[in-house]
């Protein structure tokens, strides 16, 4: 049986975090290759490496002396490697990044020597063999990652290695250029590593004991969650539950690889786990509430729309040509709303608009601001009558009004668009009547 096991930024945020680490993987000799982030806060107020390391670059880009900087961020380094008491120097290491970040290497680059040190001193202190990441993992010349090429090159280079460690977040173009994911990546390197080794399970350690029903900051100790599916996992991090990368699902989710978001500092909590599906019914009807605010609705009228073959391309066609996405399009007989990130429509606003009654020629064309989006998902919500109901009524005896109603033909989820100044209210709302009113 094989273990891939990444360890986020918190969980490596000193000599001390290090030392818990190092137990977890001692405690399972199944746990073989290992994922680290770079150091995150040792506590409230700190600076996490990555973060230093861009503030580092940014001033040899403008060509200010960095050395300060540079030298603080070898300091955090060394403070861990002497808690470790590790016969280690990354002197050598170091005066390569400052030649680099001399001859501008770039952004990517500077962001992925947080891992890449990491790495070295993981691979140091658990005598595990260390795979530089940009040897491993490869972009394609649009700096796309390269599924494919990867687990062809990954498999190969760890079939001989019974334990390794591969930093996370970065790979490389073919010319060797360092490329990184986008922030939270080394989520995505640890479900690519435990798909080139054909893992067992994928465990993903952080600071928090797996996913929560509701956010934290909304409801007081909200209940956890057991069992998640791909899809039910890809609808909430999309709406903004961020324990991990949503890209993450996808190298493991190809091959049935479950993952296990545990928790560092108390590894005896099992966490929840990530399946592609499962007989297990949920505690509750619903799995979990997430949502955003920030969003605005355009609403389109037209008398006969519903008879109008291409209505609805016209009208999407207006919000492409000025490179605005939209996130939910519910639509009735004489009407059609779109939905978009209010920070991105803002600006264009009147150019759609224009381009709308250009191309689709409606009756009129209203705006409204200030929305926030709530998704409920739920395996659960498609074998129980009156899911809806409840939420509705729950919603109405809350006073929130609501904008938007959109649900899915799978059952999954149920959408809802409310004020921004009702989020946090629909969401205790709607926690209230489906896990409180059960407990």
């Amino acid at each position: 049986m094989k273990k891939v096991v990444k360890f986020g930024g918190s969980s490596l945020a000193s000599a001390e975090q290090f030392k818990k680490v190092a137990d977890i993987i001692h405690a399972d000799k199944e746990r073989r290759y290992v994922v680290p982030s770079a150091p995150g806060k040792r506590f409230s107020g700190d600076t996490k490496v990555t973060d230093m390391l861009y503030g580092c670059y940014h001033l040899a880009e403008e060509g200010k002396n960095f050395s300060k900087e540079l030298a603080a961020i070898e300091a955090r380094y060394q403070e861990i490697i002497d808690g470790l008491a590790l016969s280690l120097s990354l002197k050598d290491e170091f005066k390569t990044i400052e030649k680099n970040f001399k001859e501008k290497a770039g952004e990517n680059y500077a962001a992925s020597r947080g891992e890449y040190l990491n790495g070295i001193i993981m691979a140091a202190y658990l005598g595990y063999e260390f795979v530089d990441a940009a040897q491993v993992i490869r972009f394609d010349e649009n700096g796309d990652f390269d599924a494919e090429i990867t687990n062809r090159i990954l498999s190969e280079r760890l079939s001989d290695l019974k334990q390794a460690v591969i930093p996370g977040f970065y790979g490389s173009y073919e010319d060797g250029r360092v490329k990184t994911f986008s922030r939270g990546g080394s989520d995505i390197t640890g479900s690519i590593v435990a798909r080139a080794v054909k893992a067992d399970v994928y465990e993903n350690w952080t600071d928090v004991s797996g996913f929560l029903i509701a956010d934290p900051r909304i409801i007081k100790d909200p209940e956890g969650i057991e069992t998640i599916t791909y899809r039910e996992l890809r609808e909430l991090s999309y709406m903004g539950a961020s324990v991990l990368h949503e890209d993450a699902i996808f190298p493991v989710r190809s091959q049935g690889i479950p993952i296990n978001i545990r928790n560092t500092n108390r590894p005896g909590d099992e966490g929840t786990w990530i399946v592609e599906s499962t007989c297990q019914k949920s505690k509750y009807v619903i799995t979990g509430i997430a949502g955003k605010k920030g969003f605005c609705s355009v609403n389109i009228d037209k008398a006969m729309m519903n008879s109008e073959i291409g209505f609805g391309r016209k009208v999407l066609q207006a919000f492409e040509d000025y490179g605005i996405s939209f996130e939910h399009v519910p639509s009735g007989i004489d009407t059609m709303t779109v939905f978009v990130h209010q920070d991105e429509f803002m600006d264009k606003e009147q150019k759609v608009v224009s381009a709308i009654h250009r191309l689709a020629e409606p009756d009129s064309v209203d705006i409204e601001a200030d929305l926030a989006l709530v998704a409920v998902v739920g395996r659960g919500m498609k074998s129980t009558r009156g899911t809806a109901g409840r939420i509705f009524s729950a919603l109405a005896h809350a006073n929130v009004n609501v904008k938007m109603i959109d649900q899915g033909s799978s059952e999954l989820n149920i959408i809802i668009g409310v004020a921004n100044e009702d989020f946090e209210a629909a969401i205790k709302a709607i926690y209230d009547i489906f896990v409180v009113a059960q407990l």
